[in-house]
């Protein structure tokens, strides 16, 4: 008699993370940016928190765009997102989130209009 036993896979990389995401968004189209994300956090006893780090957006809609990275992110969090020859330099809020060991997977919105942004409805 057969037994059933579960498995857990190990995804090649981010991109198959924030497609789990990615799904939630029917809109959403698969980019490869490579961005920089920053964060200024201000602590309940006023000091500022600040944070910085090199990522890659894997989806984007009209108004959001998918990412994964290792620093801990909540809903309401404002960032600003920065490509490097600055053609891509938002301010996006996170809307939502799924946490997964040592990663984060996040969908924010934009803040504002992206006259630039190239993933069209």
């Amino acid at each position: 008699m057969a037994q059933q036993a579960a498995a857990t896979g190990r995804a090649p990389d981010n991109a198959i993370s924030v497609a789990s995401l990615a799904r939630f968004f029917p809109e959403a189209t698969p980019v490869r940016i490579p961005v920089r994300l920053a964060r200024k956090a201000e602590a309940p006893d006023g000091s500022a928190h600040h944070f910085s780090e090199s990522t890659v957006i894997e989806f984007g809609t009209p108004r959001e765009v998918l990412f994964a990275c290792n620093t801990p992110l909540e809903f309401g969090d404002e960032l600003r997102l920065r490509n490097s020859d600055g053609s891509l330099d938002v301010e996006v809020s996170v809307v939502a989130v799924q946490y997964h060991p040592g990663k984060t997977m996040v969908a924010a919105r934009f803040m504002g209009q992206v006259p630039n942004w190239i993933v069209k409805s």
